[in-house]
């Protein structure tokens, strides 16, 4: 499943073919979206935000289409008129005068007043977006220690939308491993410079990502360097102190550490 910085990136990309523009047509797959299609021509999209791994689209009119693409979706930017060659399933298709974005096999998709999608359940659920540009490492600290996760361990909590939104199974590996923690610990167990390196990991990590385009490749990005440092690497040496990087299955999900400066 794409994580927080794959899915602001791909926001990016629609917000660049379509925001501000009038669209000149609106079609749906699904029958209950089906009313919606007139309503939206004519209509400006005013705003495409991320709220973690879900996208919001919002319409001059007040409507806001709220959509997550889960394992499967994907979003695609073309010319109007145009479908690319794939075995997908088309969902949306939202067309202006010069570009198209079209939205493929997600099947969480809802479109209402932007009132009644806030309060939609995942969106009620997940915590703050870790690429709010607005949180800050004393926030990542104070809900570190919140009743709700301070007696969870760090393996499944990363993963939970409710504690910080947008964190995957790649961004849970690198940042414990920048901060030289093991995923068994607890954050009410940590002490304070421990507090501070995971906060600090836990915002920076997940920024670095994106802003360096967030590709899955070992060696250096555009601009600033973004590494895997162990996800992916069972069986190399640890950059941090040469110990071979392990592999095992955590939440279901695979995970690598390094035995050596994890503890």
């Amino acid at each position: 499943m794409p994580e927080g910085p794959e899915i602001r990136r791909a926001a990016d990309k629609l917000v660049e073919a379509v925001e501000g523009k009038v669209l000149t047509s609106a079609w749906f797959a699904f029958p209950e979206l089906k009313v919606f299609e007139q309503q939206l021509t004519g209509q400006t999209v005013t705003a495409i935000e991320t709220r973690g791994k879900a996208l919001l689209t919002h319409f001059s009119s007040g409507l806001c289409m709220y959509s997550h693409n889960q394992l499967y979706g994907i979003w695609k930017v073309t010319e109007p008129g145009k479908r690319p060659e794939t075995k997908r399933d088309l969902r949306v298709a939202l067309e202006t005068a010069d570009k198209a974005i079209l939205l493929y096999s997600a099947s969480d998709i809802e479109l209402a007043p932007l009132e009644i999608i806030l309060q939609h359940p995942f969106l009620q659920r997940i915590g703050p977006d870790v690429l709010d540009m607005k949180l800050t490492e004393a926030d990542i600290q104070t809900r570190l220690l919140n009743k709700a996760f301070r007696r969870r361990q760090l393996g499944g909590m990363l993963l939970d939308q409710t504690f910080l939104a947008g964190l995957g199974n790649y961004l849970r590996t690198e940042i414990l491993w920048a901060a030289e923690l093991l995923p068994h610990h607890k954050p009410e167990s940590l002490s304070e410079l421990q507090l501070d390196k995971l906060a600090h990991a836990l915002i920076s990590i997940p920024r670095l990502s994106y802003q360096t385009r967030g590709e899955m490749n070992p060696d250096h990005h555009h601009g600033a360097l973004f590494k895997f440092h162990v996800f992916a690497r069972e069986g190399k040496a640890c950059e941090r102190c040469g110990t071979i990087i392990q592999k095992t299955m955590l939440s279901s999900r695979p995970f690598y550490y390094c035995g050596g400066c994890q503890e």
